[in-house]
């Protein structure tokens, strides 16, 4: 038995997904990987084959995707990774160390790749509203032990916000551990939307969240502003 599993939820991944797959390879020896995908109809299935452990169909969400995922894993520690997100040199000693300091999750700091000098403000924004908040993103490649994940009952099936509503009950059990080494994540939803009206939108959907606005209207409100051409 491997001792960490990689679950990535994936819809229609397809143009990068091979780099992305083959940045993982070298860490098969000791994790296995496995794709929980949404029913893509690009050939996310077709570039997976022989670059993945497990490819499973689930239904369509992002909380649902990962939970389906999990259950078909028997490793002792899980990494919830987006298939646009690269892992650091030595991440997975950097999460068994703070697995043998006693942390039972935590997640990585992140760089956002892309043109925009702002994204390098909005990284360490990120990374700082998580430290001092303790809530981590999902693109922040989240670490659990299972038995913790299968405590809190896996990632509350909400459709926006999970990995918000995951750290807030995480909390209660122990702070994240945080790994200063970088995650490199895509900007490329940030380049296509706008970085300003990204970060307008996301604290605007955040600040809803905290007063009490249901998940399933906050999703309503990504997309529409999402397929809002200015």
């Amino acid at each position: 038995m491997r001792k960490f599993s990689i679950i990535i939820p994936t819809l229609n991944e397809a143009t990068d997904l091979s780099d992305f797959l083959l940045a993982l390879q070298p860490l098969r020896k000791h994790c296995e990987i496995i794709i929980a995908d949404a029913g893509s109809t690009d050939d996310t299935h077709k570039i997976s084959i022989g670059l993945v452990d497990q490819f499973i169909i689930s239904a369509r969400g992002r909380a649902l995707q990962m939970n389906a995922g999990a259950k078909q894993v028997s490793a002792e520690i899980l990494i919830f990774l987006h298939a646009d997100t690269y892992l650091p040199a030595q991440a997975l000693q950097s999460i068994q160390q703070g697995i043998d300091r006693g942390a039972q999750w935590g997640r990585f700091d992140i760089h956002l790749t892309g043109k925009s000098p702002l994204l390098k403000m909005v990284a360490q924004m990120m990374n700082l509203r998580s430290r001092l908040s303790g809530i981590a993103t999902g693109d922040q490649a989240i670490f659990i032990t299972s038995k913790v994940f299968e405590s809190v009952g896996g990632f509350p099936e909400i459709a926006l916000m999970e990995d918000i509503e995951l750290s807030k009950r995480l909390k209660y059990i122990s702070p994240p551990y945080c790994i200063k080494s970088k995650v490199k994540s895509s900007a490329r939803r940030w380049a296509i939307f706008g970085v300003w009206r990204t970060i307008i939108l996301m604290w605007r959907l955040r600040l809803l969240y905290f007063f009490g606005v249901s998940p399933e209207k906050l999703a309503r409100l990504y997309r529409q502003e999402k397929c809002f051409k200015p």
